[in-house]
Parts: C-alpha cells; sequence; structure tokens
C-alpha cells in the first residue's frame, strides 16, 4: 500500500523518543478499543480510527504525534488524514504493534 508522503518511524527511533523527549509528543492509538485492551504502548492514547473525525479537536496542531495501530495500515490512514486537515507533524509507526512486539519494546495493559 502507498500513503502518499505519511512520515514514518521505527520501533526503535520510537523507543528513543519515548526515553528522550516523551513530554513533546503524543501517541495516538487508533485501533479499536478491545484491541487496545489486549496491549499498548505505553502513554498511548485511545482514539480508534471511526471516531477520529469527531474528535479531531481533541488533538493540536503543532504538537508532534506518532499514530499507532496493529500493522501500520489504518495508522497510515489516519496521518493522511491529519495531512488533509493541516497536521504536519504526524508519523506513521512503521510495523506498527506487530513491529513494536518484534523489538520486544514495553508494552502496556490500559
Amino acid at each position: 500500500m502507498f500513503f502518499g508522503n505519511v512520515k514514518e518511524i521505527n520501533a526503535p527511533e520510537l523507543g528513543q523518543w519515548l526515553q528522550d523527549e516523551a513530554d513533546t509528543f503524543r501517541i495516538i492509538d487508533v485501533r479499536e478499543m478491545a484491541e487496545i485492551a489486549q496491549g499498548t504502548i505505553p502513554n498511548a492514547e485511545p482514539m480508534p480510527l471511526a471516531t477520529l473525525p469527531m474528535r479531531i479537536d481533541e488533538l493540536e496542531r503543532d504538537k508532534k504525534m506518532v499514530i499507532i495501530c496493529r500493522s501500520g495500515a489504518r495508522s497510515a490512514q489516519a496521518c493522511q488524514f491529519l495531512q488533509q486537515q493541516g497536521y504536519d507533524n504526524v508519523y506513521n509507526l512503521r510495523g506498527g504493534m506487530i513491529g513494536w512486539a518484534h523489538q520486544s519494546l514495553p508494552i502496556v495493559r490500559p
């Protein structure tokens, strides 16, 4: 799948961001709540993809955001949508939670 000019970050990079600058960006998990309940990235905020258009006012345009899902496809769609709404500082987690888990990075259950 090709998602245009969506910026991406990989799991090790995001892990480093969480260590070095966790207060400078938000992690938005666009999976369904049942998926999120099985585990997510520390500090991730649930915002299922279907609710994103209705909740867009909760997102600051000038704050860096990393969008995550299971594999990276839904989060890429979310990034594209946000870019169309004027959000430039959004990053897709390449490989999603699958890639995160493969790196043995921390997973929390909300």
